[in-house]
């Protein structure tokens, strides 16, 4: 088993998640800025943690309808597809993740000034979660 990096991108910062070497649970990151050093920064994050695939999160209005941040989204996957090489790189939608993160940052009591540093990589981790999950359903 292998260790997968989910990633929630968003327009200054990208939520990182990574999940244990058995791929059962997923662990929040440090988000990272979304520059120009984005990549670089994720190849080492890569490297550092043994990570042999990553999950970029596709979010999509409730309604279904693709956004700016949806297309932001697919930027960064065909970015990854392209640096990563021989990684195994996926899309998942993902689109209720922001929401279910703040909620259970509020159920941890973190009040909501505080959710803007931890809500980028709690998304992730529920993002890959998610993924997690429903791979070891089938």
């Amino acid at each position: 088993m292998a260790r997968l990096l989910g990633i929630d991108p968003g327009a200054a910062r990208c939520g990182i998640a990574i999940t244990d070497s058995a791929e059962t649970m997923a662990f929040p990151r440090t988000a990272l800025a979304n520059d120009e050093a984005l990549i670089t920064s994720l190849q080492q994050l890569i490297v550092d943690e043994g990570v042999e695939a990553v999950v970029v999160g596709r979010p999509v209005a409730l309604s279904g309808n693709e956004t700016s941040s949806t297309k932001q989204a697919d930027e960064l996957f065909h970015e990854l597809v392209g640096a990563l090489g021989d990684l195994s790189v996926t899309q998942w939608d993902e689109r209720l993740t922001t929401f279910e993160a703040h909620r259970s940052l509020s159920r941890a009591g973190l009040k909501a000034k505080q959710h803007r540093d931890h809500v980028d990589s709690a998304a992730a981790v529920i993002m890959l979660q998610n993924y997690v999950d429903g791979h070891h359903a089938h």
